[in-house]
């Protein structure tokens, strides 16, 4: 959203959406990030950070909508739905963050560097397309509203291409199920649905002994 914050500046001029979509997306994006942090031993990853790819299509797919629905034109309803969305995004990124980032953390160290590569990669590129659909339309409100909806389709069309891979291709790779299956004979809780998309059975539960437990305490904040 914030990389087509140009057309909203010019849809919503009254309401200084720079500001407000930051501002109305922080305290979610923060809140959700620290009760996952709170209850990071309980909460199944898997279906954490699919919430958060669902989400984030969704959210790309109501800013078309919301767009569609008000014919491109500004107002306090528009805006509060804008806001909304904001909202949600920031929801949505409150359990990604956390979640890959320790899911790969647990599995190995140096799958950070190439998550955060990635990040650093993606803002490059997002900044690049964003570039791209505004030469592409001429510089009208006809045109930022069309270069912005073309920018949000094919983010629309990325997010549910990574709903997809997680859910479908990331589970299955070998990789993927030697650190996860490592992780669940050390008695990590969260592992059990990634282990059931990959095709492995968990393994029945077992006591654990003074030096598993103090092992599987450190995979806990508590």
């Amino acid at each position: 959203m914030v990389t087509i914050e140009d057309y909203y500046v010019y849809l919503f001029p009254n309401y200084h959406p720079t500001r407000m979509i930051t501002l109305v997306y922080q305290p979610f994006v923060l809140t959700t990030t620290a009760l996952f942090a709170y209850h990071e031993a309980k909460i199944n990853t898997r279906m954490r950070n699919l919430a958060r790819y669902m989400l984030f299509f969704l959210s790309s797919f109501g800013v078309i909508v919301l767009d569609v629905a008000s014919s491109g034109r500004g107002g306090i309803a528009p805006f509060v739905g804008l806001c909304l969305i904001a909202a949600a995004f920031g929801v949505a990124d409150g359990h990604v963050q956390g979640g890959m980032t320790g899911d790969l953390s647990l599995m190995c160290p140096e799958f950070i560097q190439s998550f955060f590569a990635g990040i650093a990669a993606s803002g490059a590129i997002t900044s690049a397309l964003r570039f791209l659909t505004k030469a592409i339309f001429e510089n009208s409100k006809d045109g930022l509203r069309k270069g912005a909806m073309m920018f949000s389709s094919i983010a629309c069309f990325f997010e549910l291409l990574c709903v997809i891979l997680y859910a479908f291709v990331f589970p299955k790779l070998p990789i993927m199920k030697f650190y996860r299956t490592k992780a669940a004979s050390e008695g990590s809780l969260t592992v059990t649905a990634d282990l059931a998309a990959g095709g492995i059975k968990s393994q029945p539960e077992n006591p654990l002994d003074e030096e598993d437990q103090a092992f599987a305490e450190r995979l806990s904040n508590r």
